[in-house]
């Protein structure tokens, strides 16, 4: 039987900065933001996260999409 792979979540997430450790080096967290559309475009997504960013008082490094499927063998 063929394995099938169903999107089940998508998330977004951005890296932004939440100090500075002792020898001066950027620490950084992760903001997620849970429920993104299936039928979003990288585009839109990067788009979305960008406006994000231009309210986040911290700066930012990368943007992740988080997906997570599930499999199913029949």
């Amino acid at each position: 039987m063929a394995v099938t792979k169903k999107l089940d979540t998508t998330t977004l997430c951005i890296e932004f900065q939440k100090g500075v450790d002792k020898a001066g080096d950027a620490i950084y967290n992760k903001k997620s933001f849970n429920d993104v559309r299936a039928t979003a475009t990288p585009d839109d997504v990067y788009a979305v996260a960008d406006a994000i960013k231009n309210v986040l008082s911290a700066d930012t490094r990368n943007y992740l999409l988080n997906e997570s499927s599930v499999l199913n063998n029949q």
